[in-house]
């Protein structure tokens, strides 16, 4: 039975907004809506410091921030963006559209549209998250968006020319420099200044998170994002060092930022606990990992792979770690994670800051119900229809007048039945239920076919009815119809793509 060899002296990371920040979050997004750029030009300089006359960056500017990289910092954030986008593409061409006629004359279909306008939140006023951009920015710009704009709190003053670069490099049509609250306001519903958005992605602090609450539904947004959170599923295989050090790199986010330990090996445990007190004497960011791994941190002994699987799901963490013996079983029967980072090779900080997964991923249990910022946040699935023939507006016709009255709705049935007079001759009654089809066994067969089936089982049934009927025969995506005839002791198989023949 797991166990804690270290407790939290917290009881959880998950900090519910309160009813003084809720309300200060309201009253911003109320002003800066009705009075646009003066009021976040207040704000900037309340909360920044910063007085400009203008928030959004000048050409000039951006090229000066652009300018004043080295040639290393250009190359590492190119190589970023590079691995970012890349990994983008390959997710966008894996979403494939389909059309498809799953009725003789009926075509159905989705296609994938970029969201038009799209706001990115990068978080700098503490560090220069120039990752976020990448994440952001550059995702949204693979999806096609049409208008890419950011902002970015100013960093000691000024603005951040790490962030501004990246913003730039990776594409950004607007830049602008201002963060918090009043940022996200302005994005999302627009001033004077700013053409409003209909998408905010990133992440940021309390306030920022919970301007993003209120504001969804009036735009979209990628996930209501908490403290940053690891979670490391490790046994024997790999050392203290290894552990330690992955639990306080995330430590150092900030003092609430849970990180967890979870093994099979009470021995590691320890050893890992004693490590990372040697490592807090030498850690640069030791003030803020000391205060988190002290109030968040914990470690959990199981007595079994399959324990720690059960307890891993449990706490369904933002970022998971593997370095275990058997890290596929965990990646097969795992069902609640943020991202994995698999084996004692990789680790959280490669995902944050350059091998291309997407670094914005579900904290505080989210973990359970979706993933993360991916190219596929930025595209509408949206779906079609169109029907070729007469026959089949009145056969589907016929089945939306009924199912229409089912449940009590006389106006949508009869938009069935004017199509049922008009295009199948059928004196159906106003707002009456349409007739039964004649071809009642056509209906069954679509109904057992319109998934995968084998087409020899097809032609036995076909057979049992009769030649001269038409039925659907489907693969792994999509379902066909397919027009069977009897021929001269062969069975003929037709659909648009051919015409196939089959011995009976």
């Amino acid at each position: 039975m797991a166990w804690k060899l270290k407790e939290p002296q917290k009881a959880t990371a998950i900090e519910a907004a309160s009813d003084e920040l809720i309300t200060t979050v309201s009253n911003i997004i109320l002003d800066v809506e009705k009075r646009g750029d003066a009021a976040v030009r207040d704000y900037s300089i309340k909360f920044d410091g910063v007085d400009r006359k203008s928030y959004r960056l000048s050409d000039s500017e951006i090229q000066t921030a652009i300018d004043s990289l080295t040639d290393q910092e250009r190359h590492d954030i190119e190589f970023a963006s590079a691995q970012v986008a890349g990994f983008a593409r390959l997710q966008k061409e894996s979403m494939h559209e389909i059309e498809v006629e799953t009725l003789l004359g009926v075509v159905l279909g989705h296609k994938h549209v970029p969201i038009e306008n799209v706001g990115c939140y990068v978080p700098g006023g503490k560090y220069p998250m120039l990752a976020s951009a990448h994440m952001s920015v550059l995702t949204a710009k693979v999806a096609s968006c049409d208008r890419v704009i950011t902002c970015a709190p100013p960093f000691k003053g000024e603005a951040a020319r790490l962030i501004v670069a990246t913003q730039a490099l990776n594409g950004a049509d607007e830049i602008y420099m201002f963060g918090g609250v009043q940022g996200v306001a302005a994005m999302a519903l627009g001033t004077e200044m700013i053409k409003p958005t209909d998408m905010i992605v990133g992440p940021g602090n309390a306030f920022v998170a919970e301007a993003k609450r209120q504001l969804f539904g009036r735009v979209g947004i990628d996930l209501f994002a908490g403290p940053t959170e690891t979670l490391i599923v490790v046994d024997e295989t790999v050392d203290a060092e290894i552990c330690a050090t992955d639990l306080l790199g995330q430590a150092e986010h900030s003092y609430n930022s849970p990180c967890v330990m979870v093994t099979n090996s009470e021995k590691l445990g320890r050893e890992t606990l004693t490590e990372i007190d040697r490592l807090l004497e030498v850690l640069p960011s030791a003030a803020i990992a000391r205060e988190s791994w002290r109030d968040y941190g914990e470690i959990i002994i199981c007595d079994s792979h399959e324990e720690m699987k059960g307890v891993a799901d449990f706490i369904a963490s933002e970022h998971v770690q593997l370095m275990t013996s058997k890290d596929d079983y965990f990646m097969e029967n795992m069902k609640n994670f943020g991202a994995f980072f698999v084996g004692p090779r990789t680790n959280v900080a490669y995902g944050d800051k350059v091998i291309g997964t997407n670094y914005t991923l579900p904290t505080n249990k989210a973990a359970r119900y979706t993933g993360g910022l991916w190219v596929g946040k930025f595209l509408k699935t949206c779906t079609y229809q169109r029907v070729l023939t007469d026959e089949a507006s009145a056969r589907v016709g016929s089945y939306a007048s009924r199912l229409c009255l089912m449940e009590g709705f006389p106006g949508h049935a009869e938009q069935a039945n004017v199509r049922m007079r008009r295009f199948g001759g059928k004196n159906v009654p106003y707002a009456q239920p349409a007739p039964v089809s004649e071809d009642v066994w056509y209906d069954q067969m679509v109904g057992l076919f319109a998934g995968r089936a084998r087409l020899s089982g097809l032609v036995e049934i076909v057979q049992r009815l009769n030649w001269q009927r038409t039925v659907i025969w489907g693969d792994d995506r999509c379902a066909f119809p397919i027009r069977f005839t009897r021929c001269a002791g062969m069975l003929q198989a037709q659909n648009w793509t051919g015409r196939v023949r089959l011995a009976v």
